[in-house]
């Protein structure tokens, strides 16, 4: 997860010529400290309970430009969902088919696996991206 001050985000989005406003902060800090894979939907509407004027537009662009400076991955779905992951650090993302969450798994064994990958294939992989289905705790219980 990454951990970032205000000053730090107010540097970065003046950086890239983007007014520091109390909405772009805080779309900045929920989603960089979120867990669960929000949607961009689930952002607006989480954050309009507190900004209630915040623009689609404005959920997107603060987004797209975290998805550019890497400090986000966009994770693409079958159900054209897009959902945002704030950990750029390799993991597992274990899916549940049934209600969509997804959590995420980080070890030395997933670490050393992608090590081994990367020695094997080469330093000029670009992403990757490791997906788990199963079912959930709450929906294997909900049965």
């Amino acid at each position: 997860m990454s951990e970032m001050s205000d000053q730090e985000l107010k540097a970065l989005l003046h950086k890239h010529r983007l007014k520091a406003t109390l909405q772009r902060l805080a779309i900045c800090k929920y989603i960089l400290q979120s867990q669960e894979h929000p949607t961009a939907d689930k952002i607006l509407s989480d954050i309009r309970k507190e900004y209630k004027t915040i623009s689609q537009a404005t959920v997107y662009k603060t987004l797209s430009l975290l998805k550019k400076l890497g400090l986000i991955s966009e994770l693409s779905f079958d159900n054209n969902h897009s959902r945002f992951d704030p950990i750029q650090e390799v993991h597992v993302n274990i899916i549940c088919p049934n209600c969509d969450s997804i959590s995420d798994y980080e070890s030395e064994l997933v670490q050393d696996f992608w090590q081994n990958i990367n020695l094997e294939i080469g330093e000029r992989i670009i992403g990757q991206r490791f997906d788990i289905y199963k079912i959930c705790e709450r929906c294997h219980v909900g049965k």
